[in-house]
């Protein structure tokens, strides 16, 4: 009986965490809709004033986009702000031969009138945060905006961000993220269900309340005063971008999100893209977990509510591996249920899980709804979308439970770019990219044992107990198989 409690107290636990992680997404759901009947009176500056209008600097961290690098240069181009209060920099750590393209295409912009600087380093320490940090020792601007390689800002985008600061205190302003090949895949179709909660449901959740959020590394703005006093980028975490915004809340600054202002980007769409994306931001998230800990607890500048929020924003990427744990046991929780008769209240008791996938489902239909509208027809296919989310969100939780794994004990690794594409449409194929990794991953395999391990719980339903099955785990074990399965299959075939 001791392997079985052994089991039950660590499926427990995870339940437990789940449900708590659960409970502060309905909280975030309340805050978010409470929001929605408050009026914005934000002073902000008049930017047809020439003595309102303050310099800004657009960084651009980039390294071998060969296939975004032109399109990305062209759509910066066009943003419009006065010329003589503009900078751009491209803050280039490229090893390829994108190093004298991209020099070329800056020569003709720069011949324009554009203010616009190649800089490139002789090698990569900080990665991202190390070249954004160069970057800003020359930078001209006292506001600084960045975008990743696969943005497109519209060109009114510095208009509808830099009047925010007038307020002194704020010092990021964060847009939310669009997705111009959301519908190219079901893959990419699966990431925008996710980022889109990102985007609605928790950030407008956590800042409408005072919580802290997280600049998301790209299309956002920095007052730069604030990273200085925060105490600048740095590079020993692979989410460079939290811990900034961490450390810059934990001294007072404010952040401002804006939902209504959109800037659009290409999603991965190839799954070995999105596992190595996926890969960064959850390591990213438990180091970050690591670092800011005690700081948070130990602030005596925020309440006790901000601090909750906080460091269960900090374990969001350990959500996977208490899901991961949850389905492991699965299995073995269901022989121990039908062994044990007198354990069989507990099971019923600990139906946390059922319960905190139904808050999910309700979370989650809200942000639906704003992007894609209701009624009927859109609640059935929001259904659909939600399975299918969750089933391959569950499909990548060993991936990237290794990822957090490795983040909590402190395994360092090196900031690996997602391979971009420059796909929008069916038309566009993502084959030949020369960026896409060539090996198939260790994991890869075990996620089709997995898949092959979750169908003999599926089984197991029919054959479990003498009351003729047991199919209460059924639906979950179910998700499981067609996540894994969808998880291996496509990595096999896209070379993951």
């Amino acid at each position: 009986m001791l392997l079985e409690s052994i089991i039950i107290v660590i499926y427990t636990i995870a339940i437990i965490l789940i449900f708590m992680y659960a409970l502060a997404q309905l909280n975030l759901l309340y805050n978010y809709l409470s929001s929605k009947k408050k009026k914005d009176t934000c002073e902000k500056f008049d930017l047809s004033k020439s003595e309102e209008t303050p310099y800004v600097t657009i960084q651009l961290p980039v390294f071998n986009e060969m296939y975004v690098m032109e399109r990305l240069l062209e759509n910066i181009a066009l943003i419009e702000y006065p010329r003589e209060k503009l900078e751009i920099q491209v803050l280039d750590d490229s090893t390829d031969e994108t190093v004298e393209s991209t020099c070329n295409h800056i020569e003709k912009l720069a011949a324009t009138g554009l203010d616009i600087t190649h800089i490139t380093r002789t090698d990569r320490q900080g990665f991202k945060a190390g070249a954004l940090k160069e970057g800003l020792e020359i930078a001209k601007g006292e506001f600084i905006a960045i975008f990743d390689a696969d943005f497109l800002p519209q060109p009114n985008w510095l208009k509808r961000t830099i009047p925010y600061f007038k307020n002194k205190k704020i010092g990021v302003v964060q847009t939310r993220w669009g997705h111009i090949n959301r519908n190219y895949s079901l893959l990419t179709r699966i990431q925008a269900f996710a980022l889109d909660a990102h985007f609605t449901l928790e950030q407008v959740g956590r800042n409408s309340k005072g919580h802290f959020i997280n600049f998301n590394g790209t299309a956002g703005v920095w007052r730069k005063d604030c990273i200085i006093d925060a105490g600048n980028w740095e590079g020993d975490t692979l989410t460079e971008d939290l811990d900034l915004s961490y450390r810059a809340q934990l001294k007072n600054w404010e952040f401002k999100y804006l939902e209504d202002v959109e800037t659009p980007a290409e999603l991965p769409v190839v799954i070995s893209a999105a596992r190595s994306q996926q890969f960064r931001w959850n390591k990213g998230g438990a180091e970050n977990f690591r670092k800011m800990l005690w700081r948070v607890i130990k602030s005596k500048n925020i309440s006790a509510k901000t601090k909750v929020h906080g460091l269960l924003h900090l374990l969001n990427s350990t959500m996977f591996l208490s899901i991961f744990t949850v389905a492991i046991l699965s299995i073995p929780m269901l022989y121990i249920k039908n062994e044990y008769a007198h354990l069989r209240n507990y099971f019923y008791v600990m139906s946390f899980f059922v319960t905190s996938t139904i808050i999910f489902f309700v979370c989650y239909w809200f942000m639906y709804k704003s992007i894609y509208g209701s009624g009927f027809k859109k609640f059935f296919s929001y259904i659909g979308m939600f399975f299918t989310f969750f089933s391959i969100a569950m499909g990548f939780s060993l991936h990237n439970s290794i990822a957090v794994l490795e983040g909590h004990i402190g395994k360092r690794s090196e900031f690996v770019r997602t391979p971009k594409f420059n796909i929008s449409t069916l038309k566009d194929s993502w084959k030949g990219n020369k960026y896409l990794r060539k090996k198939v991953s260790p994991h890869v395999i075990i996620e089709g044992g997995l898949m092959a391990y979750f169908g003999f719980g599926m089984y197991s339903a029919f054959v479990v107990g003498d009351q003729g099955g047991d199919f209460g785990l059924f639906p979950f074990h179910l998700m499981l198989f067609i996540g894994f399965g969808y998880v291996f299959f496509k990595s096999l075939s896209s070379k993951a």
